[in-house]
């Protein structure tokens, strides 16, 4: 029997031993700082002259590591050496598969704050969303190992006298994992192995500014006993070795979880039938949002306040699921965003390496210009009520920022930013609210803080996202007890972390016998 499975549970810093601990994280990050990393065909290490140069966005002179980069030679190669690892993979029985994963699992576990430790070096990730990341990564290999088991021997039917049906679930082939750089390790650990565990082979394209993280976790999974050619570790540009994987005709599918602009280029790439290709690929994709906490006249107004706040400007923003619109009823609108900017004024900024800053940078030089462009387009639109200003001498911080009295369809209300930046608006009443809420081209997550049972049931009627909470956040959901994944431009409706996640990695196949 299946167990059920209770998610990571979170470090309390507030402890002395896990403050130490983190240290120690810390410590043993530095002793590998600076080291180069190779790419990953056929369990085979190959070095390339070319190399990404991952370094610290908190202190820019500070290199974490060297990744040998692709290029579309090697990347045939890895297609090759997937497609025949494939072979083999797919017949092992999907309890072996489990024990992988559990065992990388139980290996994260044991490295726990040297894994976050790197992600406050190589991302910028505070202590406590750090923690969180590599909680989730350990999260999604416990989740899906376990429901690999439930889903092994396929789903029920009817069979008749003297015949035999079955409906079993098989793998579907070579896939694509393109990863992002917000949730380095748990996005990535979890595209990856949900693939690996239906008995798929993968590539995995990390992200160009978070390698090092990647390449520490296919380490990882080479030490639980994945054999050589599945988990093939293949970093690289998106324009010469990306297109050329997603064209690829022995490619079967791609999973994506990045921009809107790049999501929406891989899913119209990936329809077109290319020369020896004898399927159509699917596309998982997860694809950003432009999500809104709505406050009711009924409200926790203290509880909207700090929900606001901390869902815009954990992780400075940088979360497809931040909260980047505060729509408030119009008789409370004042008190919110006042006690908004009271709590913002509290936050601390700084080198995330200090366990007591809230906010560390963001992740480099392109975004902090788009994102200070972002603010300045927001002081046009609308009235700067807290933050605004950015500092890139030695890392790239920006303030967290406040941006009140805005028109619904202004740019700062419909366009993702991705920064530290929320946009308030005021709303009529309730209806005119949900009404605002939905008016955006995304639908990720979003949040209702109402203390009017009514209201609630409007909502989970009529705001449409794939995420709806009350009463708290729009961030945070956790494996298993909150499936995430969004509507219309956020993505391809998939629910990571939920009990239908794995069969997007798997056909059907009936077999029937007659006796």
């Amino acid at each position: 029997m299946v167990q059920l499975y209770k998610h990571e549970p979170f470090t309390d810093f507030s402890q002395v031993a896990n403050s130490e601990a983190y240290q120690q994280g810390l410590g043993m990050v530095k002793t590998y700082l600076g080291q180069n990393y190779d790419l990953v065909i056929g369990g085979e290490k190959i070095s390339t002259e070319n190399k990404i140069i991952s370094i610290n966005p908190a202190k820019k002179e500070e290199v974490i590591g060297y990744v040998s980069k692709a290029n579309r030679d090697l990347a045939e190669k890895a297609v090759q050496a997937a497609d025949a690892a494939f072979q083999t993979w797919r017949k092992v029985k999907p309890e072996v598969r489990a024990d992988i994963l559990f065992k990388a699992a139980a290996i994260v576990r044991r490295r726990k704050h040297e894994f976050s430790a790197l992600l406050t070096k190589e991302a910028g990730k505070p202590w406590n969303e750090a923690d969180g990341d590599t909680a989730e990564a350990i999260d999604f290999l416990e989740f899906y190992a376990r429901q690999m088991l439930k889903l092994k021997d396929g789903i029920p039917v009817q069979s008749r006298p003297n015949e035999n049906n079955r409906y079993d679930y098989i793998p579907l082939g070579v896939g694509i994992i393109i990863s992002p750089w917000n949730f380095p390790f748990a996005i990535m650990a979890g595209t990856t192995v949900a693939a690996i565990v239906t008995g798929n082979t993968v590539l995995l394209k990390p992200a160009s500014t978070t390698p090092v993280i990647a390449a520490k976790f296919v380490e990882v999974m080479e030490e639980a006993g994945l054999p050589k050619g599945v988990l093939n570790f293949v970093p690289g540009s998106g324009s010469e070795v990306g297109d050329y994987l997603i064209d690829h005709p022995r490619t079967r599918f791609v999973s994506f979880t990045g921009s809107r602009e790049v999501g929406t280029r891989i899913y119209e790439r990936a329809a077109k039938v290319n020369e020896g290709q004898i399927w159509l690929k699917r596309v998982i994709a997860e694809m950003g949002g432009k999500d809104t906490i709505v406050v009711d006249k009924e409200a926790d107004l203290d509880l909207a306040a700090q929900s606001i706040v901390n869902s815009a400007f954990g992780f400075s923003g940088q979360k497809c699921s931040a909260c980047s619109r505060a729509v408030i009823v119009a008789e409370v609108y004042d008190q919110v965003l006042e006690r908004a900017l009271e709590l913002t004024k509290e936050l601390s900024v700084g080198d995330p390496e200090d366990g007591a800053n809230f906010m560390g940078p963001v992740i480099d030089g392109q975004a902090y210009k788009k994102i200070m462009e972002y603010i300045e387009i927001g002081k046009q639109e609308g009235r700067l009520a807290a933050g605004g200003k950015g500092d890139d001498t030695t890392g790239y911080f920006i303030e967290p920022t406040i941006i009140a009295d805005l028109d619904p369809y202004a740019r700062l209300m419909q366009e993702e930013v991705f920064g530290p930046v929320v946009a308030f608006s005021k709303a009529k009443d309730f209806d005119e609210a949900i009404e605002i809420a939905n008016n955006t081209d995304y639908g990720l997550t979003g949040a209702v803080i109402t203390n009017n049972r009514e209201n609630m049931e409007k909502a989970r009627d009529d705001f449409h996202v794939g995420n709806l909470y009350f009463n708290r956040g729009c961030t945070g959901a956790i494996v298993g007890y909150q499936p995430f994944g969004g509507f219309n431009m956020s993505g391809t409706d998939s629910k990571a972390g939920g009990p239908d996640y794995l069969i997007l990695h798997m056909q059907g196949k009936t077999t029937s016998e007659a006796y």
